[in-house]
């Protein structure tokens, strides 16, 4: 790779979040990619006034009810990140399915999040993940398709040059990611460079490898977990993405 090729890549990145990493053109990908229904969030399931012993399982733990009213009332899937803290980059995983008896929950998985932690107004640089529900439709990689449902973009274009906030190294981390449905065009590549609520705004929000350190703004689980994340997730159940720190999650 030539020097211009190595700041373009360092530029992207620092500017856009973790996924600004890869090389993206302006508006849609030039290679075909599928496109998807995505969950209307304009649908939303209300808020039970109170939640009773037997009414608990219907409803998935540690989210009140402004977070529940925010997930969309066809999603039977939903991955939810619960932070440590508001200013922590450190987070847990456990995806959940819907069934006839309520909401089955999956392993706990350990993860990274962005390095000052969370934001209920995300800006781009502001190092924070950004805090709400959205739809999982897309995912992509340097390497093939380990078997997911969704539609999958691979492309060289995913590369992680650099180094990050511990020093640690950043090869790697786009072998696997999942974009997630912040300031986006759903349905497209995550290296997509759509941004709907301006670039001021930030993008390039994904799923992705842990690097062994925090985020620009994603969220990292090992690659074992991405690749286990992505054959669970199934357009047809509408996944969704339940993301913020345990405080703003329980509002």
């Amino acid at each position: 790779m030539n020097r211009p090729c190595v700041a373009l890549l360092a530029a992207s990145l620092f500017l856009t979040g973790c996924g600004g990493g890869a090389v993206a053109s302006p508006g849609h990908p030039s290679g075909p990619t599928a496109r998807t229904s995505t969950p209307n969030v304009s649908t939303l399931a209300p808020p039970s006034p109170q939640m009773s012993v037997q009414a608990a399982p219907l409803h998935l733990p540690g989210l009140g009810p402004k977070t529940l009213a925010a997930i969309p009332a066809d999603a039977r899937q939903a991955v939810v990140v619960t932070g440590r803290g508001r200013n922590s980059p450190r987070s847990t995983v456990v995806l959940y399915e819907r069934t006839a008896a309520g909401w089955r929950a999956g392993a706990s998985w350990p993860a990274h999040n962005a390095l000052k932690g969370w934001s209920d107004h995300h800006t781009g640089g502001d190092l924070r993940s950004p805090v709400g529900v959205y739809g999982l439709t897309d995912a992509g990689g340097l390497l093939g398709d380990p078997g997911t449902r969704l539609p999958y973009h691979r492309s060289g274009a995913f590369t992680s040059p650099g180094t990050g906030f511990e020093g640690e190294p950043l090869a790697g981390s786009f072998d696997y990611v999942i974009a997630i449905n912040y300031n986006r065009e759903p349905g497209t590549s995550p290296l997509d460079w759509t941004r709907p609520l301006g670039a001021g705004r930030g993008g390039g929000i994904w799923f992705h490898v842990d690097h062994g350190g925090p985020t620009h703004g994603c969220v990292s689980v090992s690659e074992q977990h991405m690749k286990d994340l992505l054959r669970a997730l199934d357009p047809g159940l509408h996944p969704v993405v339940v993301m913020g720190d345990a405080k703003s999650l329980a509002l």
